[in-house]
């Protein structure tokens, strides 16, 4: 898909198409459509980080609990979206050890408990033993400074999904 295409689509398609760029966050395309036209993709992508960032703490925070756990019961249950299950495969998320599932979902819950969203990386940009690293670091941050570093990490995701996009439609 080029550029033009995507400055031409209507309203209900622009959404359908973009509108898992950030997990679940239709209104993110919804909200994005009336500034086109895009002159690139790029641009595209940051009119969706403005909007992200534009949001006050708590909408950014209800953005990040929009996302499911890394190896959670979304992936147990088959009900993740297709990005999602395509990311957690990718790092090797999907097919843990049962200690390795149980270590990933005691650290889980830690950091919900902690900050009140689940734990967002960028799992594309990572292995396992990456998302278990950071995944430890990373409960004992601040909230201001989790809240900025999980923003940062779905940016990272939209980024590759947009990415996606353009090369596959």
């Amino acid at each position: 898909m080029d550029i033009a295409t995507v400055n031409t689509l209507p309203y209900e398609e622009f959404v359908d198409t973009f509108g898992n760029v950030v997990e679940r966050c239709p209104l993110i395309a919804a909200a994005v459509w009336p500034r086109r036209p895009f002159q690139d993709f790029i641009v595209l992508e940051e009119a969706i980080g403005d909007f992200i960032d534009s949001l006050p703490d708590a909408g950014q925070e209800g953005l990040l609990r929009c996302l499911p756990d890394l190896a959670g019961r979304e992936l147990q249950n088959g009900t993740l979206s297709r990005e999602s299950h395509e990311e957690q495969s990718a790092a090797g998320i999907d097919a843990l050890n049962s200690a390795d599932a149980a270590r990933m979902a005691r650290l889980n819950e830690e950091y919900k408990q902690r900050f009140e969203f689940p734990f967002v990386i960028c799992a594309r940009m990572n292995d396992k033993a990456s998302i278990f690293n950071r995944l430890s670091e990373r409960c004992r941050n601040e909230r201001a400074a989790e809240r900025a570093r999980a923003i940062n990490e779905v940016k990272k995701i939209c980024h590759l999904r947009i990415q996606h996009l353009m090369h596959t439609k």
